[in-house]
This record gives C-alpha cells, sequence and structure tokens, in this order.
C-alpha cells in the first residue's frame, strides 16, 4: 500500500470515527474547506442532493437524522487505492414520520487530497427508501 493511499484511508477512518461519536468539530477537521458531498437517490428522498463545504456536510447528516432515527450503522468493508477510498457498509433506520423502518446496504466513494475529503459520492437502495417515506 503506498503512502498515499495510507493517508486516504486513515482521513476516512478517522471521519467515521468522528461521525460515530457525532462530534462534528472532528468530523470537519478531516474536510476540504471546499469539500462537496453528493448524496445520489430518486427525487423525493428528502435529504437527496448535493451539499457543499464543511458546513454542508454537517448539513447532510443533520438533515438525514431531522427525518430518521439511525438505529444502526455499519462498515462492512474499505478498499483503497491512491486518493480514492470506497466504504460498503449497511444502516437500519427508522423514519420518524411513519415509524417504518429502512434496512439497506450502502456505498459511499471518498476522493481525499492533500490528506483531507474532498468529495463524498453515496448510493443506496434510493426507491426502496423512497417507497417507505410515501407509506
Amino acid at each position: 500500500m503506498t503512502q498515499e493511499t495510507t493517508k486516504a484511508l486513515t482521513v476516512v477512518q478517522e471521519m467515521l470515527a468522528a461521525f460515530g461519536k457525532g462530534d462534528f468539530e472532528a468530523l470537519k477537521k478531516t474536510l476540504s474547506e471546499d469539500t462537496v458531498w453528493v448524496y445520489h437517490g430518486v427525487d423525493g428522498i428528502p435529504y437527496n442532493g448535493t451539499y457543499n463545504g464543511r458546513d454542508g456536510a454537517v448539513r447532510f447528516i443533520t438533515n438525514i437524522v431531522s427525518y430518521v432515527d439511525v438505529l444502526d450503522f455499519q462498515v462492512s468493508k474499505m478498499v483503497a487505492d491512491q486518493n480514492t477510498v470506497i466504504v460498503l457498509g449497511s444502516e437500519k433506520q427508522k423514519i420518524k414520520s411513519n415509524s417504518e423502518v429502512l434496512e439497506q446496504k450502502w456505498v459511499q466513494v471518498y476522493t481525499v487530497e492533500n490528506n483531507l475529503i474532498t468529495r463524498l459520492d453515496e448510493f443506496a437502495n434510493t426507491a426502496f427508501a423512497l417507497e417507505l417515506f410515501q407509506k
């Protein structure tokens, strides 16, 4: 593993640890000022979209938890190559508006430059999630 790959992996691990603790200040320290976070999903998912900057990344997370209670969040695998880190995981959430339970797997693709996360692209089964939000 190259030094660049090791550093990229470490930064993403630090960000995920801060996320798990709810430590947004520590999380923001792992992000570039102009970081871009994109949740790729179907129209109708309330937190779907693009979030810009450190505050935007925090807004993405707080937006999600305003709609769901996160019951479980697990990272199952991390794969890194140069400045790209791919994280595979799963989550279980309860939708606040109707108490439906969403269990799904997801993929997050991080880009790391100068030891800071510059981009996150997240993919999940948003069509299934939308069905549950609409119940």
